[in-house]
């Protein structure tokens, strides 16, 4: 296995993966704009644009637990190539269905529904195959890059999506993305690397639900798994809380009209945020131990959201959306990194998919809490409110010996401290 300090990007096979993500990726920020506009075309009605969101969330909170514990029986790379093709073909079909005059509501429900639950799956899958592919050395190497990538997707896509709509129909645009997730399915169908081929051994006759709670006892003994996961649900209420509010908060805080194009600067700020921190995050990794960067993450965004709550001018705004955004991208990815470096390989989904799941549901929490709020007193009162999760999280981080967590080297080699708290 080579060294950590090569890099994810030295192995080929890994490199030829990113491609396929990054394809897969770029089609999913088509989607983002293209789909939301097809829908209000064709209903003119805002609450079931809304349901369509919804439709691309909610499978991982119903399906995530049972799709872990069936992807770690299951052969990940063809999980990825099946999902893969089978999502392309889905979106392949609303092309043709707006040809033959048959598209309508229900029918992009249904295929928002599927790829977001075959999504579920693929991420699932994803969570065993980088740790396996590039070896727990280049986890930090290898997920970071994939997350610097998908920011960096996420900076241009929803621009040249928005641009594809004006001069395309918005059905064929979702057929773009269907071929780019053909695509990306036909090269993961081509590589190889070691263990690829190995399907975990499975006990005869044992129950889902034994193996779902397998998971669950895992994430709970581990007190590195544990904690990041628990704690990180403060960072996903307020993260959702903010996500949620932004252009309230342009337009009601920060005084901007409700078609600015300032309000794109609002989010074009998060997302320079999110790629500092992807870029950064490997070498903060190798010198500071994860419980360390987890507290100071706490502390930061703790700092930066009470401060954009009493922020008036979006020149003020917009650094601090950036270091806000780079906190809780640091959390987030952190996190996952450490699940991956500590976790066995036959656990790998499961336990993922399973605290993604804890971690995710303070998102629409936040977002809710923060609307309610938002309307009763303020966004300024509900940024200070969504504060409370990160307040709630580092006091626990301190509380539980979070600080005193290792550096993934440690972790990786298994010399780690077992902090029991």
């Amino acid at each position: 296995m080579k060294g950590a300090a090569d890099g994810a990007l030295a192995d080929p096979t890994y490199r030829r993966y990113l491609a396929a993500r990054t394809v897969a990726m770029a089609g999913n920020a088509l989607t983002l704009v293209a789909l939301p506009v097809l829908v209000y075309r064709l209903t003119g009605s805002a609450t079931l644009t809304a349901l369509i969101a919804a439709a691309e969330t909610a499978p991982y909170l119903v399906v995530g637990l049972p799709a872990g514990a069936l992807v770690d029986r299951w052969h990940r790379r063809r999980v990825l190539v099946a999902t893969g093709a089978a999502s392309g073909l889905a979106l392949l079909s609303v092309p043709l269905a707006d040809a033959l005059g048959v598209l309508g509501f229900p029918y992009l429900l249904g295929v928002a529904t599927v790829v977001s639950t075959l999504f579920v799956f693929a991420d699932a899958a994803t969570f065993g195959v980088v740790p396996q592919m590039v070896g727990r050395d280049r986890v930090a190497s290898a997920t970071s890059t994939l997350v610097t990538v998908g920011t960096a997707i996420g900076l241009v896509g929803p621009l040249v999506g928005g641009l594809l709509v004006t001069t395309l129909p918005p059905a064929l645009v979702l057929g773009l993305d269907g071929l780019a997730y053909l695509a990306a399915a036909a090269i993961t169908a081509r590589l190889r690397w070691p263990g690829s081929e190995t399907v975990p051994d499975v006990v005869p006759g044992r129950r889902l639900g034994a193996e779902v709670a397998e998971g669950l006892r895992y994430l709970w003994a581990m007190p590195v798994v544990r904690w990041l996961t628990v704690l990180g649900a403060g960072n996903s209420l307020a993260g959702g809380a903010v996500s949620g509010l932004l252009v309230v908060i342009g337009v009601e805080q920060l005084g901007l009209a409700s078609d600015s194009p300032a309000l794109g600067w609002l989010f074009a700020a998060g997302a320079v945020g999110t790629f500092v921190a992807s870029l950064a995050l490997p070498r903060v990794q190798r010198r500071f131990g994860v419980g360390l960067i987890t507290t100071s993450g706490f502390a930061v965004g703790l700092v930066t959201l009470l401060t954009l709550s009493l922020t008036t001018t979006v020149l003020a705004a917009l650094p601090l959306l950036a270091v806000l955004n780079f906190a809780m991208t640091t959390l987030i990815v952190n996190g996952i990194v450490a699940r991956q470096v500590v976790t066995p390989d036959h656990l790998q989904s499961r336990v993922n998919t399973t605290a993604r799941l804890i971690a995710w549901g303070g998102s629409p929490l936040g977002a809710a809490l923060g609307g309610v709020v938002a309307g009763a007193a303020g966004t300024e009162w509900a940024l200070r409110v969504a504060a409370v999760g990160l307040l709630a999280s580092l006091v626990g981080a301190l509380l539980v010996g979070v600080p005193r967590f290792p550096r993934l080297d440690a972790l990786e080699s298994g010399e780690a401290p077992r902090v029991t708290s």
